[in-house]
């Protein structure tokens, strides 16, 4: 017969597997590529464009490139990059803490994810050149986003091993 402190032993233990291996090493790889690939985005792409002849290009009103929204979709794109490099790093931490909020953080993630790129794609339709300079891979993003939330969102959501792995 179990005593008291064996059943408590016993029922702290997680039921099957558990651990950062299986389906969670491509999740891992997934954060860290978000990373790298945000970093590079920002630091290459978004932030020059605010302190150059681009953003003058496009937010002065004497530019044939002028449109309205320009100014405010580069803004919305180095503001969402930062913090996407923030919460990437907070998830990274939270991950190898296994803690318990891992898996709500990750759905925020991934829907965050697609959200803001709707978002975006919607703002960058509403200017006629960056409309016409589309080449099909921002549909292609979106749909990518929406299939990487289709297949992670009910992962974190039923995984076994999520359960058994972040419980802090």
């Amino acid at each position: 017969m179990e005593t008291k402190r064996e059943e408590n032993i016993n029922a702290s233990k997680p039921l099957g597997i558990s651990g950062f291996g299986g389906w969670l090493i491509l999740v891992q790889i997934g954060i860290f590529g978000t990373l790298i690939l945000t970093g590079i985005q920002l630091f290459i792409y978004s932030i020059p464009t605010l302190n150059s002849e681009t953003w003058s290009m496009l937010t002065s009103r004497e530019s044939e490139f002028y449109h309205e929204l320009w100014g405010p979709l580069i803004i919305f794109e180095v503001i969402y990059n930062t913090l996407l490099i923030g919460f990437c790093i907070y998830v990274l931490f939270t991950f190898y803490s296994k803690k318990r909020m891992l898996p709500k953080l990750m759905i925020i993630f991934y829907a965050g994810s697609l959200l803001i790129g709707v978002i975006d794609y919607i703002l960058m339709q509403m200017i006629p050149l960056a409309k016409e300079l589309e080449d099909g891979s921002s549909v292609r993003d979106l749909f990518q986003s929406t299939l990487i939330c289709l297949i992670w969102i009910p992962y974190f959501l039923k995984s076994v091993r999520v359960k058994n792995t972040f419980v802090r």
